[in-house]
């Protein structure tokens, strides 16, 4: 008896184990923007980890605050909408890059400006995320989804940019 049920707790733990190495469907975003100011320019306009609540919402901005850390440094927590918790996890001169902190999600992205020439720039903006929690059958609307409401984020970013 002790040997069948030994027996089947490996055979359990082996198929969790399987589950856990499982492979995921994951995809990438990168959206591009052409910027008619220098990069410093656009990215001291655009640089604000929690100005993502004014692209989300040009028309009344959803709210964002730095709960841990300092504005857009490595470390630097921001809760959006009261519900969405994104850490900073990379930052360089011109860019930052951020991820969910729910273990269970794997996402993240990063906005960045590039310089072009001394006068011109363009934002890049990179989403990665992991779609197997959401059903096969979703999935390509969803990163549809995602894919409007970042360009609609773009645009929002843009007018910010090259604000006078």
């Amino acid at each position: 008896m002790k040997l069948k049920l030994g027996i089947a707790a490996a055979v359990a733990a082996l198929g969790l184990a399987g589950g856990a190495n499982a492979a995921g469907d994951y995809v990438t975003i990168v959206q591009e923007l052409p910027l008619s100011v220098p990069a410093e320019t656009a990215w001291a306009k655009v640089k604000g980890y929690c100005d993502i609540g004014k692209w989300l919402n040009p028309a009344g901005a959803v709210p964002c605050e730095v709960t841990q850390g300092k504005d857009s440094e490595l470390g630097a927590v921001r809760k959006i909408a009261g519900r969405i918790e994104e850490v900073v996890v990379a930052t360089t001169p011109l860019s930052y890059t951020y991820a969910d902190v729910n273990p269970a999600i794997l996402y993240h992205g990063t906005v960045e400006i590039r310089p072009v020439d001394k006068k011109s720039s363009k934002l890049v903006y990179t989403l990665f995320f992991d779609q197997t929690s959401v059903a096969a059958d979703q999935r390509e609307a969803n990163k549809t989804r995602r894919g409007t409401m970042f360009a609609g984020v773009m645009k929002a970013m843009k007018t910010q940019a090259e604000a006078k």
